[in-house]
């Protein structure tokens, strides 16, 4: 009898691996690469990048934050999370006022930009279209965020940018028996639950949309409140304080 094969241990790198060859959604890689093949007028001397976006961050970040998917011209175009379009340039000029972000602007991969304790990933991580993944889309795509928050041990505080992000991170608590499924979550901007001292705490935020953004329903006031909580939390605060 042959020796068992020794299965190597899950890393980060693996994850965003295996994310690039993931083509679970059809739907979605087609579109990825039909926009990728059209590009925008803007970006005509763009080679877009077309495919699953991985996460970007710090390994040993203890604040997490989950987006929706990546944009059809921003991340879809530039390979690297909320880069390149009006959502990253709002979330990540409050992460460099808030101490998380080496400079306030994310226009490419290789522009410098570090991110310091967070690590951003996503509900989903093919663009799709109407920004709108269906219920098997996010399905299929759960399985890598559950290996991340497996492999960043360090995590103190999750933010959820929307709706989606907030079901999708406590759907995972849910399936793994940690969190009762009659428990009241609902969604608010500026929410906290603080599900127990072995459970990062869930703050809860509206997406950084430019629909969300351009009518003031979040300012970068109120996404600024939100990672100074987090700040606050990972640094020992306890909820309320």
């Amino acid at each position: 009898m042959s020796p068992a094969r020794k299965v190597p241990p899950d890393t980060l790198k693996k994850v965003a691996e295996d994310i690039l060859r993931c083509e679970k959604c059809p739907r979605l890689i087609a579109h990825c690469r039909r926009i990728a093949q059209l590009r925008r007028k803007a970006y005509a001397d763009w080679e877009y990048w077309g495919r699953p976006v991985p996460s970007f961050g710090d390994p040993q970040a203890r604040l997490l934050v989950i987006g929706l998917a990546p944009g059809a011209h921003g991340a879809n175009r530039t390979g690297r999370i909320f880069t390149g379009d009006a959502s990253g340039d709002f979330l990540y000029a409050v992460l460099h006022r808030t101490g998380f972000a080496s400079q306030p602007v994310s226009r490419c991969r290789g522009d410098g930009l570090e991110l310091v304790d967070v690590y951003i990933t996503a509900a989903a991580r093919c663009a799709p279209p109407q920004n709108r993944p269906t219920k098997q889309e996010l399905e299929n795509c759960r399985p890598y965020l559950e290996r991340e928050l497996r492999l960043l041990p360090n995590v103190r505080a999750v933010v959820a940018l929307g709706r989606i992000a907030f079901d999708a991170y406590l759907s995972i608590l849910r399936a793994k028996g940690k969190l009762e499924a009659a428990r009241k979550t609902p969604f608010r901007h500026g929410a906290i639950y603080d599900f127990g001292s072995d459970l990062p705490v869930l703050l809860a935020s509206y997406h950084p949309s430019r629909q969300n953004t351009s009518t003031g329903r979040l300012t970068e006031p109120m996404l600024t409140a939100v990672f100074e909580q987090a700040r606050r939390l990972i640094a020992g605060d306890k909820v309320g304080n």
